[in-house]
């Protein structure tokens, strides 16, 4: 170790700084979302490239939609006679997350259209702080008993509205 001029010392103290500064902009940015998740990456997540398989970040953005819509508007899914149902859904790869590591997953409703909801997900990596994937979900409402979509509940809208402002 050397001392305060220039050395070796003074690299980690700024690499630490730094660290703590990424680290604060990225817990705050998720303090935005209404459903915040932490999840430990499984060595079973990986693949041959030896980083997270592409499939498990959009495992990882429906366990937070799955919570969202749990938590804030369908319930414990028992009615299902109308639902949720995902329609589509867009993945922007930012950075490869590899074991071990922990995933920080937000979710909110960026947006609500008469006949869908479009969930936004932030991926972000623990062990990195930095962000590792952004997520888009359209989910649309779905008649179980008709067999086809239908309008958005305005209960849905209403329970959506009261969490997001």
């Amino acid at each position: 170790m050397q001392n305060n001029n220039g050395g070796t010392f003074d690299r980690y103290r700024h690499f630490n700084i730094l660290a703590k500064k990424e680290f604060l902009q990225m817990k705050k940015e998720l303090e935005s979302y209404t459903i915040q998740l932490e999840i430990p990456v499984r060595w079973s997540d990986m693949d041959a490239f030896q980083h997270v398989n592409n499939v498990i970040y959009l495992q990882w953005g429906e366990m937070g939609r799955i919570e969202y819509i749990k938590q804030h508007i369908t319930g414990d899914f028992t009615d299902m006679t109308l639902g949720p149902i995902l329609a589509r859904q867009d993945c922007r790869y930012i950075f490869p997350v590899i074991f071990p590591d922990t995933v920080l997953v937000g979710v909110k409703v960026s947006e609500i259209q008469e006949d869908r909801i479009i969930f936004e997900i932030k991926i972000f990596t623990k062990k990195h702080n930095r962000i590792c994937a952004i997520i888009y979900n359209t989910v649309m409402a779905y008649d179980f008993v008709n067999h086809r979509k239908s309008e958005i509940p305005i209960d849905w809208i209403m329970k959506i509205q009261d969490v997001e402002q």
